[in-house]
């Protein structure tokens, strides 16, 4: 039982907006409530994120440690004992 007059207003029906649309209804003591994200549009809900080595991060990590070979690997390595 809340105590009368110490509780901020209870809507349980909140609106939730993404990009200017309704996605979901939720408890809240605010009757609106705007957001960036949701679990809609989150690549990790969604299934489109991907792991992207863009900075070389692997092969930076190898050199540093030592733990690459001196001599750069080629893609064909047939090619190089003709």
């Amino acid at each position: 039982m809340a105590k009368p007059e110490i509780h901020p207003e209870w809507y349980p029906e909140a609106k939730v907006y993404c990009n200017g649309q309704v996605v979901m209804t939720v408890g809240s003591t605010k009757p609106e409530l705007h957001v960036d994200v949701w679990s809609g549009n989150h690549p990790f809900y969604t299934g489109t994120q991907k792991i992207i080595d863009t900075e070389g991060r692997v092969e930076r990590f190898l050199r540093k440690y030592g733990m690459t070979s001196s001599q750069p690997k080629t893609e064909n390595a047939d090619d190089d004992q003709k």
